[in-house]
């Protein structure tokens, strides 16, 4: 095909877009998008160029792209025609698994821009289809849709959020349940091979006009399921085991839609002394105060420490804008600044919080003494150990987390279970009873939500922190405590945004064709090509390498955004109290080495 050949294809292409397009604003947009580059702007034909540049592939992770028009974009188009193969697959499995009953499914959203709208067309779809639908009564957090797939018994459930990607985007998330999945699985995202199921019947839908739309049908659900979720959620808080309650918290939900909930549940759990960031308090999809509306990024929780500060708080938490995430905030006594935690910090505090209310709750029952409860039965190996006498249960994180878990785990006999990266994974591990990833995910209660939760995670984490509180600690005692039985597990991450997708599989190639042979000048003596899968984990692409000294690198492609992510880890002994200053300045120039050596590696 010829230049003025692709260029008229494509022009037609907008053109034909635009003529079926149902939103008049997308409609528009296309509309003058054609007149700009028909005029020779350069911007716009780039834009045009992008907007139907293939179609948005749907995914384990379902839809996420930008708001706009054309197929490689989130518009009303787009969102019928995945509601409408996402139905067919829910007809489908629900007549296979238990013919003859009628197919069942929730639909959340969150604020952002256009979210309500691609609920709307999907519960007019779904019910068009024949699928009982229900919608939930409000933009709400994540949790509380995976929450209602599996308290509604429903087959399928979809949230329309972009989590905390950037203004501009939206997203299509789906799970499963019922009898749409094995009972592993409900509740839970989709994982291979219902995503490819699920994108072949999207591809198979016809025109957009042969979707059939329903003018109502479906019903949109009252509070109590927000109240229920709240009592189940704030209910996982033990006052008799862990009566502190004397913590002054400061709350961001970062624009996003977590807030009241949050402080609804915090309050219910017994934690009244919550502040909420004014600024950040009420949804907004524009999040004006933040670069980027993730707890990770730098600068976004600069106003909760500055609140913090100015209330003299204990702790600060914050939820991503759809509040399936939880950050922590608190203040360093070896510094006096206060600074976030990393994910595998806070992963770590949970872990040991859920083995010790384990622990207490056995003891509370058997009325013993409790010596040994949480047992210090590892080798310092980090390696995985059976369920001794604790009862049963698995902990579980994904294989990018630290490796503190699992040695947390083995001392108080209990199974770790290493996972891909996604809780679509980790909430699929049987006798799951705590499972974490090092990006701010956390799910503390399985049997209540079989995803992460910030929500849930924030109620635990007041706990822990409350007891330490009332024994005259700080969490970063506690993380001390765990250092000087397990060793000082320090991590780090390099993430690389790049504006070419191609970049990302150069760089990878490049790691292939000339493997680092150290890092931090300890030698590489063992590596794995995740891509080639494995016994315990399903192909990925990754590249996971592990030094004599035990430092760690694992580099892989983000899922949801144009970056190569690599994590770091390296493990110092710590022999008494004493030593863990030292330990930490030997563990940062530790993790330096290898950052050096890993930019190296890719050629930066």
């Amino acid at each position: 095909m010829t230049s003025s050949e692709a260029d008229l294809q494509l022009l037609n292409d907008a053109r034909a877009w635009a003529a079926q397009d149902p939103d008049p604003r997308t409609a528009a947009t296309l509309t003058e998008l054609v007149k700009l580059t028909e005029a020779g702007t350069p911007a716009a034909r780039q834009d045009l160029e992008d907007s139907f540049r293939g179609t948005l592939q749907f995914g384990t992770a379902g839809l996420r792209a930008a708001l706009g028009p054309g197929p490689n974009r989130m518009n009303r188009v787009v969102v019928r025609r995945a509601a409408a193969g996402f139905a067919n697959f829910l007809v489908r499995a629900v007549a296979e698994a238990s013919p003859g009953t009628r197919p069942r499914a929730v639909v959340g959203y969150d604020a952002r821009y256009n979210s309500d709208i691609f609920a709307a067309e999907t519960a007019a779809v779904f019910t068009a289809a024949g699928i009982e639908t229900f919608v939930l009564p409000a933009a709400l957090p994540t949790p509380l849709l995976a929450y209602a797939v599996r308290a509604l018994e429903c087959d399928g459930g979809v949230m329309v959020t972009a989590s905390h990607n950037p203004p501009q985007d939206n997203g299509y998330k789906v799970y499963l349940g019922r009898h749409a999945v094995e009972e592993s699985g409900r509740g839970a995202q989709i994982v291979a091979p219902d995503d490819a199921r699920i994108a072949a019947e999207i591809s198979s839908v016809g025109e957009l006009d042969s979707i059939p739309l329903a003018a109502d049908g479906w019903t949109v659900l009252d509070a109590g399921i927000v109240q229920d979720y709240e009592a189940a959620t704030a209910g996982l808080a033990d006052r008799g085991l862990f009566p502190a309650r004397d913590l002054k918290i400061v709350l961001t939900p970062l624009h996003g839609v977590g807030g009241s909930t949050a402080v609804s549940v915090l309050g219910a759990a017994g934690f009244t002394d919550v502040t909420l960031v004014s600024e950040q308090a009420e949804p907004d999809p524009d999040f004006p105060t933040v670069s980027f509306p993730n707890p990770e990024e730098p600068g976004a929780l600069d106003l909760a420490l500055g609140t913090a500060m100015q209330a003299d708080a204990d702790i600060v938490l914050a939820n991503d804008p759809d509040a399936d995430r939880a950050a922590v905030a608190a203040k360093d006594p070896d510094t006096g600044a206060w600074r976030m935690l990393r994910g595998d910090e806070v992963g770590a505090l949970l872990g040991a919080h859920v083995v010790a209310r384990l622990a207490a709750s056995r003891l509370a029952a058997s009325g013993t003494d409790g010596s040994g409860a949480e047992g210090s039965g590892t080798d310092g190996s980090g390696t995985d150990g059976p369920p001794a006498d604790a009862g049963g249960g698995v902990f579980a994180s994904s294989v990018v987390s630290s490796r503190l878990l699992s040695r947390i785990a083995a001392a108080a006999g209990y199974a770790h279970v290493e996972t891909l990266t996604g809780f679509k994974w980790i909430s699929r591990v049987p006798g799951l009873v705590y499972g974490y990833e090092e990006a701010l995910g956390y799910c503390v209660a399985p049997d209540l939500v079989r995803d992460k939760d910030g929500l849930s995670a924030a109620v635990l984490i007041a706990e822990l922190a409350a007891a330490a509180k009332a024994e005259g600690k700080t969490i970063f005692d506690t993380l001390d405590e765990l250092y000087l039985v397990h060793g000082l597990h320090a991590s780090d991450q390099l993430n690389i945004r790049v504006g070419d997708l191609g970049l990302l599989d150069a760089m990878m190639n490049r790691l292939r064709v000339n493997p680092p042979e150290s890092f931090g000048g300890s030698a590489v003596e063992s590596f794995v090509d995740l891509a080639e899968g494995s016994e315990h984990l399903p192909p990925t692409d990754g590249l996971l390498y592990v030094t004599r000294d035990l430092s760690r690198v694992i580099i892989r492609p983000s899922g949801t955004e144009p970056k190569l992510k690599c994590y770091l880890e390296v493990i110092q002994s710590v022999g008494s109290a004493a030593e863990l200053p030292e330990a930490r300045l030997a563990a940062r120039a530790a993790l330096d080495r290898v950052l050096t050596d890993v930019r190296e590696a890719l050629g930066l």
